[in-house]
């Protein structure tokens, strides 16, 4: 079935389109932050970059669960119209952990790279920890994709 299968392929890659676009929308965050950051405190450059880069494992995420679908669940089981939608919905669950993630995760660097200045740099790791709750949903995820593959069968 062209049909089923073409909806299979969309719905794979549905994850990444999620990872890129909330990678491209926290990085921006991040930056537009950092910016003003530099402007005021040059010396905060390697702490501005850490924190601007984390957004960016979401694409890598989506790519991740992109790859495990096409290479691993699809030539494994007999693509269906019904399994092909549960994969839409599968896809779905996986752009949107990935987009939200990200975009929350900037929102959060942001914040931190704006106390830079006034921290001296001092609250690079507790941003890196605050940060890393919103990353664990990128790699949940991850899991529930697969898991939700499963599940549609």
């Amino acid at each position: 079935m062209a049909d089923a299968m073409g909806i299979a392929y969309f719905a794979a890659t549905l994850p990444l389109a999620g990872g890129v676009l909330g990678s491209s929308a926290g990085i921006a965050f991040a930056a537009s932050s950092g910016a003003s950051t530099l402007a005021e405190d040059p010396g905060q450059f390697k702490n501005v970059l850490i924190l601007v880069s984390l957004p960016m494992t979401r694409t890598f995420y989506g790519l991740i669960q992109m790859m495990y679908m096409v290479l691993v669940y699809i030539p494994s089981v007999e693509i269906t119209l019904t399994r092909a939608l549960g994969m839409v919905g599968v896809g779905l669950l996986g752009f949107f952990a990935q987009f939200i993630s990200a975009w929350a995760q900037g929102r959060i660097c942001a914040s931190g790279i704006s106390m830079m200045p006034l921290t001296r740099g001092k609250n690079l790791m507790p941003t890196v920890m605050k940060a890393a709750f919103a990353e664990l949903l990128g790699v949940l995820g991850i899991v529930f994709t697969i898991l939700g593959l499963l599940l549609v069968g």
